[in-house]
């Protein structure tokens, strides 16, 4: 039976807190600091917005408490990738990583720096042998190493809700992933095979005191969850997650078929919840789509589709990056975003951003 570990937590105890939650999930019995481990963070936007990233709480709960099991400072690798829309060393700058990363000398490594190889998956992919009939492209580092991985509770305009499993999509695949938003849920099974080959242990970490609400994976309302996750079944812990929100776990595609393809278990009853009565939370999140989401989902799914291969696969397709990007820097951010991030520096969770500062 997988174990989600879920715990309520404030900003005077939540770095100590995360010691405590990869304890009740069971942390000792996968991450034996045996392996280098991967520790995959998520960037969802170079700038800062709540809820969008990794806090900087969460990733310095994890990296305390990884050092006490007995981790070296040369044996955690912290990783981001880069997407057309995001830059990783701007992005861990903005997101306060770096702060962490230099307090305990931790190296940041941009998987941009890395080498790159066609990895021949045995398992039978739903799509993205489809989408990639060259080859699959991975991190030659990832091959044989432990990951964990530290998403952020949130939805997603494709994939209704977004967290472990969705996270490795930043790491496996090359910036032109956008390639496989119109196929998302296979391509999150598919991402599921995939880690199994290549990772001996998988963990996850998942970070709820400030969720996202609406238009994720950034144009998103805040919400004050105050909640940690932890499990070493990705399937599981988004599972409660999505349960947490207010979705039914089993009505969203990749859970499901994940679970019936044994990669996880999605059914929230048949998993052991440790900490939080999560019978009782019910966020009622719901998801929208912003304008840069629903103009992707227009070409590739709706009635635009006759204009997917000029717009978006072939060399025209940097108009995309562009306009998603004049759209959320440059017009989301500094009105509508601005507002929303200053009412969250008033928000006892905005107190604990600003001494990271």
């Amino acid at each position: 039976m997988s174990k989600v570990a879920v715990l309520r937590t404030v900003p005077e105890t939540v770095v100590d807190d995360y010691h405590r939650l990869m304890d009740m999930a069971g942390a000792g019995d996968v991450l034996t600091a045996e392996r280098d481990l991967l520790l995959k963070l998520n960037l969802s936007w170079t700038k800062y917005f709540p809820a969008c990233s990794s806090q900087p709480w969460q990733l310095e709960g994890v990296v305390k408490d990884l050092l006490g099991r007995g981790y070296t400072k040369d044996s955690l690798i912290p990783v981001e990738n880069k997407t057309v829309v995001t830059n990783p060393r701007k992005g861990a700058v903005n997101n306060l990583w770096m702060p962490i990363l230099d307090r305990y000398e931790l190296p940041f490594t941009p998987l941009t720096d890395v080498e790159w190889t066609i990895y021949e998956f045995r398992s039978e992919l739903l799509k993205l042998g489809e989408i990639f009939p060259e080859g699959i492209e991975i991190p030659k580092m990832y091959i044989g190493r432990d990951v964990l991985h530290l998403p952020t509770v949130k939805t997603h305009g494709h994939s209704t809700t977004t967290g472990a499993i969705k996270n490795s999509f930043g790491g496996l695949l090359k910036e032109v992933r956008h390639y496989a938003h119109k196929y998302m849920h296979e391509v999150l099974v598919d991402l599921l095979f995939m880690q199994r080959e290549l990772h001996p242990n998988i963990f996850a970490v998942m970070d709820g005191t400030v969720c996202g609400n609406g238009a994720g994976p950034r144009t998103m309302d805040p919400y004050e969850g105050d909640l940690i996750l932890a499990s070493s079944d990705s399937v599981a812990i988004d599972a409660v997650a999505a349960k947490i929100m207010g979705f039914d776990p089993m009505s969203i595609d990749y859970l499901r078929w994940s679970t019936e393809r044994g990669l996880g278990e999605a059914r929230v009853d048949n998993l052991e919840i440790v900490g939080e009565d999560i019978d009782k939370l019910n966020f009622e999140f719901r998801v929208k789509k912003s304008l840069v989401i629903w103009g992707d989902q227009m070409l590739r799914k709706g009635p635009l589709q006759f204009l997917e291969k000029p717009a978006l696969h072939s060399p025209l397709v940097g108009w995309a990056p562009m306009a998603s990007n004049i759209y959320h820097d440059f017009f989301w951010y500094p009105t509508i975003g601005r507002s929303k991030i200053r009412k969250f520096r008033k928000t006892k969770w905005g107190d604990l951003w600003e001494t990271y500062r």
